[in-house]
């Protein structure tokens, strides 16, 4: 097995077949987004125009991440888990599936799209995913170290996240590891709601880490606990266990959505090696 293809200039690892034939399996994003296929539907897109206020859709939406109050209408990206019951609902055909996965934020309000009715919609923010190489290399060393916390999520998310070591997205070409413990990690990225029996676990994880570390949250559980949202076995978020660095929407979000979020979550680390200090964390009631 070679780490690079036959074409000049081409990024990826090769496999060599019992015909002794290569070919190049892996994806060159975030370098470039031309190997990226469409994937699924990862969350919902609004026609601002042809939005009339009517709320029909409000009602079905099992996350309530759509909430109308007069000519305002809201769009909560992180609790759609992309269902697409709303899209029916919606008599003027204001809403529709979206492929976008670049939605990643670092703040949880960022999430919440509010639109005038009759103003268009809000364009999803272009992040420069392609910087994730070098900004690794710069403040890591060339290496990126990823403690992986299952928080009580139903395994969709963790199918994408593990989706990422194969050699089609191939992490590693980025500087980017999964470890198995936090002591080696510097970043945490948590998926599920997550459940109370998890929230000592998730601190323990925390605490064990070195400093500077990040936290990434992962998916609409992760969130705000997405359809278990209010239950009497979750938190509703990890932000409401730990300081969360960036958002990663999605029900679950595909890998290159994945990857643009820890593009995000790394941007704040030189942040916090110039703060010195370590984030205070939220107690959970």
């Amino acid at each position: 097995m070679d780490m690079r293809g036959d074409e000049p200039g081409s990024v990826g690892r090769t496999v060599e077949d019992g015909r002794a034939r290569r070919r190049v399996v892996t994806t060159t994003y975030p370098a470039s987004r031309s190997t990226v296929p469409r994937g699924p539907r990862s969350n919902i897109r609004l026609d601002a125009g042809l939005c009339t206020g009517c709320a029909d859709c409000v009602p079905v939406c099992p996350t309530q991440a759509l909430q109308s109050d007069g000519p305002v209408f809201t769009v909560d990206h992180g609790a759609c888990i992309a269902c697409g019951l709303c899209v029916p609902a919606c008599p003027e055909g204001a809403l529709s599936v979206s492929y976008d996965f670049e939605l990643a934020a670092r703040s949880r309000r960022d999430l919440v799209e509010t639109v005038p009715v009759a103003s268009p919609g809000r364009v999803p923010e272009e992040a420069a995913a392609a910087r994730l190489r070098e900004e690794i290399g710069r403040l890591f060393r060339g290496s990126l170290h990823i403690r992986e916390v299952d928080a009580g999520s139903c395994n969709g998310c963790e199918v994408e996240v593990s989706s990422l070591s194969g050699p089609y997205y191939d992490l590693e070409r980025l500087g980017i590891q999964f470890v198995a413990s936090p002591r080696h990690a510097d970043l945490a990225m948590v998926t599920g709601p997550p459940t109370r029996h998890m929230v000592e676990a998730l601190r323990a994880t925390y605490e064990a880490m070195p400093g500077p570390k990040l936290v990434v949250a992962v998916g609409a559980c992760g969130i705000m606990g997405g359809p278990f949202a209010g239950s009497y076995g979750v938190v509703d978020g990890v932000d409401r266990v730990l300081p969360v660095d960036a958002y990663i929407p999605g029900c679950p979000p595909r890998p290159e959505a994945l990857i643009q979020g820890l593009l995000l979550a790394v941007g704040r680390f030189e942040r916090k090696m110039d703060a010195g200090r370590r984030p205070q964390r939220e107690v959970v009631p």
